[in-house]
Order: structure tokens, then sequence, then C-alpha cells
């Protein structure tokens, strides 16, 4: 693709960057293929293509408008599209760019700047979002339905392992992830206390990790999601040089985000090189126990059989995992080894439309992407849904009565049978 970006943006980082994504495309059109927005809508504006095009204008100088922000506000991010790319175009990165770019020249007002004020000052504070969730839990019963959806019933993490290990992995509490569902952390604890791990916890708080930062990403807060990551890397550097093996992500959401630490602090003279590290340490909890198959196997075969009610299972592959990780078929082959049957889920690679604050900002769209997830994932006859990130958990839950679960959770209870 020819490009002749303009003088504001031509010899700047982002610019160059944005320069070598755009060349890439050959216009091809496979993305559109397997984007959930264009799929739902039939606009080429609302696909990868278009939505390049829309970021090429306005980097060469044309001036955004409102329908400009509204398509590209319209991406999940999903990242659908780059594994279907042939030629390896980095779209998220040069929408990231394009957003920054459309943001600043078309600035936000009422209501949205409002929504998108409070989802970014709420969520990743996780002391102030767990006050507010627990409030929601305890009148739960009584609040409208399409709330009540979003509020899961309160929960304990479980019980706590007292053995201590020489190996130890970092893991993230998260923002959301600690009140509506403490016991995902808690399942990963006891499963790596069993495989002779010891999982630390860097809490949000004074001098503690919180928000990984994906959340002002997703609100195009470049900058806030950079202080996110700075914070965390500063609590999680002097453990990993203390001997910890590495960090443990529960939520393939946030542990997508924090490979990008190193991309965005490249600039950063004080933490590039941190950030560098970090991310190298990093790795998805599927990682971490499929790596230790020579432990996990007799621990399986020591356990009870799964009575067939429990047995059948549909496993919803997060966009984050699958598109954002590169993580494939590592946790269904856990699951089938704990003894579960995984039921076949057409279009696998599409969105449940849950996408960090997409929910919330697009509910319409959102909808009907979780009509379409719930409809593949029930069609197999399931007993249960089992997925990988909090997000998704959430989004699904609150349009099915099958109990949707992390599959950490699955593992830990077959293990404790």
């Amino acid at each position: 693709m020819e490009t002749h970006l303009a003088d504001f943006i031509r010899h700047t980082t982002a610019g160059r960057e944005a320069e070598e994504i755009l060349r890439r495309c050959v216009h091809c059109g496979f993305c559109t293929a397997t984007c959930p927005t264009y799929q739902l809508l039939g606009d080429e504006l609302d696909g990868p293509r278009g939505r390049i095009y829309l970021i090429k204008q306005v980097l060469e100088g044309v001036e955004p408008t409102e329908k400009t922000r509204l398509h590209l506000d319209r991406c999940l991010s999903c990242r659908s599209c780059e594994t279907t790319c042939p030629s390896g175009v980095q779209y998220t990165r040069l929408l990231d760019i394009g957003r920054e770019v459309v943001e600043s020249k078309v600035p936000r007002t009422g209501s949205d700047a409002l929504m998108r004020g409070l989802l970014k000052n709420l969520l990743p504070r996780s002391t102030l979002f767990g006050a507010a969730m627990k409030l929601g839990q305890s009148v739960r019963l009584v609040l409208p339905g399409a709330l009540r959806a979003k509020v899961p019933p309160l929960s304990s993490a479980g019980p706590v392992p007292r053995r201590s290990h020489t190996r130890k992995l970092i893991a993230l509490a998260g923002c959301v992830q600690p009140s509506m569902y403490p016991n995902v952390n808690g399942a990963t604890r006891r499963v790596l206390d069993r495989l002779g791990i010891e999982m630390i916890e860097a809490r949000d708080g004074k001098n503690a990790a919180g928000c990984c930062g994906a959340v002002r990403a997703h609100l195009n807060d470049a900058e806030g999601a950079r202080d996110d990551a700075r914070r965390n890397i500063d609590v999680w550097w002097p453990l990993l040089e203390a001997g910890a093996e590495g960090l443990v992500m529960t939520a393939s959401g946030c542990g997508s985000h924090v490979l990008e630490y190193a991309h965005l602090l490249q600039e950063d003279p004080d933490y590039a090189v941190k950030a560098a590290r970090v991310v190298l340490a990093t790795r998805d909890i599927s990682e971490v126990v499929a790596a230790e198959e020579a432990g996990l196997a007799p621990l399986l075969q020591a356990c009870r059989p799964l009575p067939e009610s429990e047995r059948v299972l549909a496993f919803q592959s997060p966009c984050s995992l699958q598109h954002g990780l590169k993580i494939r078929g590592t946790v269904e082959s856990l699951l089938s080894a704990a003894g579960y049957t995984l039921t076949a889920v057409a279009d696998s690679h599409l969105c449940c439309g849950s996408a960090g604050t997409y929910s919330v900002l697009q509910p319409a769209i959102s909808k009907r992407l979780q009509a379409n997830k719930i409809a593949a994932l029930t069609a197999g006859g399931p007993a249960a849904i089992a997925s990988a990130n909090v997000g998704c958990i959430g989004h699904l839950q609150g349009a099915t009565a099958l109990p949707v679960r992390h599959w950490i959770e699955l593992l830990d209870a077959r293990l404790a049978s």
C-alpha cells in the first residue's frame, strides 16, 4: 500500500510504525471473512480493510469526523483478522495509533465522554470496583435484569494451601477478577501447589500490582495504560530479581496486554529493558500447567471418574487466548486429559462480544455476538461452558443458565476429587 503520511506524524515513532504496517497490507480482503463486525454489519468500513483505509486517510492529513471515530469504535480489537492475514499486518497496533490520533482531533462529548471517563476511573481501581461490586451483589436479586446479568453472585477464593515451595510464580490479581470471580486465582494457587509451585499474588493497592492496563488501552488512554504498566513492573521487578520463575496470567486478556509492555514502553529509558524482561517472563496459566505434564498426569489418573452428567463440556476460546497469545488447543488438551468430552463449537474464531469495555459501549453489537456465541456453545448439549478470560465468563454467564467457569476451576475440582 502506497503511503504519503502527513507532516504531523511522518517522522514520529508512531508514524514510522504505522507506515510499515500500512505497506504490508495488500488489500486481499481475507480479514473481512473472519471479522465479527463485518459479518454482522456487512459494511466495508466496519471490517479491518475498511478501517485501515480510514486510518491511512487520517494519517495522510484527511480530517476525521465522528463517523470515522464510530467505525473505529466498533472494532472489538479481537485480532481475528491478524490470525487470518497472510501478510502479517499488525492491525491492532495500527488501530491503536489511528484511534489516538482521531481521539485528539474529534474529542468526545456528552454521555459518551462521561461513560468512558467513569469506566476508565472505576474498573482499573480494584478497591473502588470491589466495593461497588460487593454492594451490587448484596442487592443482586432486586436489580434490573440487564444489570443483574453483569453482577455474579458473591463467591470465595476457597481454601489456601499452606505449603511453601522453592519454585514461585507471580500472579496478577487484576482489577475486576478478585471481586467478581476470586476462585479463579484461588483454583490456580491450589493447582500450582499440587505441582510443586507456589503462587505469589501481587494485589492491587499501595505498592502493589493492579490493573494490567488493558482497560485504559481499550478506552484510548495510551498514557494511562503506560502508567499501569510501569506500576506493575515496579512491583514485579524485585520479585523477579529475588528468584521468581516468572509471571503467570490467569486472564488471557491480561496476558495478551502484558505481552505488549515492551512495545508500549520502548521509548522509556527507565522501563524499556525491564518491560522486555517482563514480556519474556510472562506465561498464560495453560502454558504453565501444560509444561508440568509429568507431574499432572499421575494426579489426574488418581481422580475419580467424571459422572456422565458432567462429562460433556463446551470450551469458549477467548480472542485474547487464540488470537492475542496464539495459544490454540492447549486448554482443550488439558480438559480432555482431565476426563471431559469437548463439543464442537461452530465459528470458534469469532468474538463473544465481551471485548473489555465493548459490551458496555457497544451493547447492540455485543448482544448479537453474545447470542451467536451462546448458540454455538450450547449446540452440542454441554453440561457447562469453560473459558479462559474473566470478561468472557461474565459476559456469557449473563446469557445462559449453564454454569460458565474458568477452565482452571474445573481442573482444580477434578484434582480434589
